[in-house]
């Protein structure tokens, strides 16, 4: 059972941080409606928040414009954006404590790794780009005639950003720190779910002295203000991270208005591929943790375990043993592993995953079932005997399921692995250095991992194949999301 859990009386919100982020400035929506944010340990409300709309989106667009357009930003000097930026980082750090419980309080994950995962991997991004902001630069190229030609990569303007609930504030960082550094202007639209941690580092953006209009941010909902923003006329890029069926509206939406600019980072479900050869142990907790971190909630998650036959049976019965020490409950406890999914919708969403995975012959190995009477938590579940065409095996879960399925040698594991519309992430497990290299140059994924999973680094760009996206965030690979390359030619 769960011990006693936080509830929505101990949470204090700054009244600002339930408000828009106008041009500097903290609103109300012009409609005057909210909506309320909640805590997953407990289903109670922790406050009511601001919701924007199409209006809220054009107030802010219009800021965003005239601060690119006529504002001190894209007059600035690059390091100074740079300076920000690291002004930023350090306001962040200093409030790590306040952060972490915000972000475990409005998203349920443990708040161990809410500070040393979440908060620490923001500090790190920010001060990645802020490096950077002063070392974008173009090229001489040498062309024919008597001709001086070089190249300047500048900023696109007006970016839209709209970030998913399950990296509240990592994804915020990952959109707004390339953006910022290379001279852009942001209206940002956090996730419904946890709108907390990025409207109270919008109060640290103001604090650190970024001018009006720079980064405007409005929570509220996909159908209203995410489409609007996706459809501005006067926004030059949307950058877009959720899944695969948004992002198809979010381009739709880009390709009728303007032909604005796009880089969308979309669902996954990704492949990690354990061989015989293997050090069986250390490759079931990596794929234990490649797939339940977060309760599962991550795009590249290891859901679909390819083991090979030789040691299938003996790989279940660890992976089984490891998942039943997963210690579920309170967030908020220090000895906690796995805390709530994000919400009603969709803890009913795993639990529709798991009554499928039986319906359609999967062996339960392990859990299935809620965790507590309130609140929306779900053990750990190993199903194994799951077959290719199996719904578990095909659709993205976002929750604490891992699927494990049998093969028996490397091109066969290859081409299944491969046989998904989705191509954001893969592992693959084995002391053989060549079956390491011919699996990795094998997959359609954008990362693959080898002998370990989930490891992320603000300097290793991230983004997809097929229908997991396009183009990449993070390293400098995600700077050039974020810049027009300009020719200028001059005669001599």
């Amino acid at each position: 059972m769960i011990s006693a859990l936080p509830t929505a009386t101990e949470t204090h919100v700054a009244p600002s941080a339930t408000r828009l982020l106008i041009n500097n400035c903290w609103v109300p929506s012009e409609s005057g409606k909210t909506f309320a944010t909640v805590n997953p340990s407990t289903g109670e409300e922790i406050c009511q928040v601001a919701e924007a709309d199409v209006a809220d989106v054009d107030n802010a667009v219009k800021a965003a414009r005239a601060a690119f357009d006529q504002g001190p930003w894209r007059k600035m000097r690059a390091s100074e954006r740079g300076r920000l930026l690291h002004r930023l980082a350090d306001l962040i750090e200093s409030h790590a404590d306040e952060l972490a419980r915000l972000e475990t309080l409005d998203n349920g994950k443990p708040l161990s790794i809410a500070k040393a995962l979440d908060v620490a991997k923001t500090v790190a991004c920010y001060r990645y780009f802020a490096g950077w902001a002063d070392k974008v630069q173009g090229k001489t190229i040498p062309i024919d005639g008597d001709f001086f030609c070089y190249t300047r990569h500048e900023p696109i303007g007006v970016v839209g950003q709209i970030i998913p609930w399950n990296y509240p504030m990592l994804m915020q960082a990952w959109k707004l720190a390339p953006a910022l550094a290379t001279g852009n202007t942001i209206v940002m639209k956090p996730a419904e779910q946890t709108p907390l941690s990025a409207l109270r580092i919008g109060e640290l953006i103001v604090e650190a002295g970024f001018p009006e209009g720079v980064v405007n941010l409005l929570p509220g909902f996909g159908p209203t203000a995410g489409a609007a923003l996706a459809r501005h006329m006067d926004v030059d890029k949307v950058a877009f991270t959720g899944s695969t069926e948004v992002g198809r509206l979010v381009m739709e939406a880009a390709a009728k208005s303007n032909l604005k600019r796009i880089t969308l980072e979309l669902g996954g479900k990704s492949p990690n591929i354990i061989f015989a050869d293997t050090d069986l142990d250390e490759a079931v907790e990596g794929a234990h943790m490649g797939l339940f971190v977060n309760q599962g909630q991550s795009c590249c998650a290891g859901s679909r375990v390819f083991v090979e036959e030789k040691i299938y049976d003996e790989f279940v019965e660890k992976s089984v043993v490891r998942a039943r020490k997963r210690r579920v409950g309170d967030p908020l406890d220090p000895r906690t592993d796995q805390g709530p999914q994000v919400d009603q919708t969709q803890f009913d969403r795993v639990m529709g995953y798991i009554e499928s995975g039986r319906g359609e012959g999967a062996r339960l190995a392990c859990g299935g079932e809620r965790v507590g009477d309130r609140g929306y938590f779900v053990e750990p579940t190993v199903f194994s005997e799951v077959q290719d065409d199996m719904k578990i095996a095909r659709e993205e879960i976002f929750g604490p399921v891992m699927s494990v399925i049998s093969f028996k040698d490397v091109d066969e594991v290859i081409g299944r692995a491969n046989r998904t519309p989705y191509g954001l992430a893969a592992g693959v497990w084995t002391r053989d250095i060549k079956k390491a290299h011919a699996v990795a140059n094998g997959m359609r994924a954008g990362t693959v991992w080898v002998n370990c999973y989930h490891v992320l680094d603000t300097r290793a760009p991230f983004g997809g194949f097929k229908q997991s996206g396009m183009g990449r965030e993070l390293g400098e690979y995600g700077l050039q999301e974020y810049t027009e390359v300009k020719t200028v030619t001059v005669k001599l």
